[in-house]
């Protein structure tokens, strides 16, 4: 089953919010904790994150936000954030706290693979990577392999990038780790797209945007993503 990953920025409604994306068929819950820089993010994640911040998410109170998120669901929950926020709060305590609060693994978006490796985290590779960096970087991701599908930032777009399946048959000829695509993918077509190519749909900026209007209309945003992958893994069983 191709699985969906939904993306959500820490902030005191998110365990509810994931609980409701959980309940309409997310498989994992991807939990932005909120940066003043996030070089990666477009203008939704980037504005969601400085809201947070102004209502005062720091890390501490997002290592909360993901513990009660925990008492929620029962699926794998991934922190995500940049080398900044472990620099200043400690590497190996942030991976002692984060793995306390119930994180499964952790993405750290510009933390280079060599460095730091005791942090187990998912690693990233984008349609610019060469065959020898995406192979150093499955030979240490944590369970799948976070596929990039543009080079630049978040945010949700007109169509899938036409990039990614040369990307997904670049990776898959160098790793048998599951591949997880995201960056551009807001609708349910296109969440049925990459079903086709890959093991996994991470759907982020979209996410963030309708989860604002509460869990209810997250709920059924998520339950579209999910029917599309679903009919795509029914055509291909």
């Amino acid at each position: 089953m191709t699985k969906l990953v939904i993306y959500l920025v820490c902030e005191p409604e998110t365990p509810a919010l994931a609980r409701a994306a959980v309940e309409a068929g997310a498989d994992v819950i991807e939990l932005g904790i909120p940066f003043s820089d996030p070089l990666a993010e477009g203008p939704t994640i980037r504005m969601a994150s400085e809201r947070a911040l102004a209502r005062g998410m720091r890390t501490a109170e997002c290592l909360e936000c993901i513990s009660q998120t925990r008492t929620l669901v029962d699926v794998p929950l991934v922190p995500m954030t940049y080398a900044a926020i472990l620099e200043a709060y400690g590497y190996e305590r942030f991976v002692a706290d984060v793995t306390d609060a119930g994180a499964s693994s952790a993405i750290v978006v510009d933390l280079p693979v060599e460095e730091h490796q005791e942090v187990r985290r998912i690693q990233l590779v984008a349609p610019t990577s060469s065959a020898q960096r995406i192979a150093l970087c499955a030979a240490h991701t944590d369970g799948w392999l976070y596929l990039v599908s543009v080079t630049g930032t978040t945010g949700a777009r007109r169509d899938v990038s036409p990039s990614i399946a040369g990307l997904v048959e670049r990776t898959r000829a160098l790793t048998a780790v599951p591949l997880y695509v995201g960056f551009g993918i807001s609708k349910p077509a296109h969440a049925a797209a990459v079903a086709e190519l890959a093991d996994g749909v991470v759907v982020g900026s979209r996410a963030v945007e309708v989860a604002a209007e509460g869990p209810a209309a997250l709920g059924v945003y998520v339950a579209s993503l999910r029917a599309a992958i679903d009919a795509v893994d029914r055509a291909s069983s």
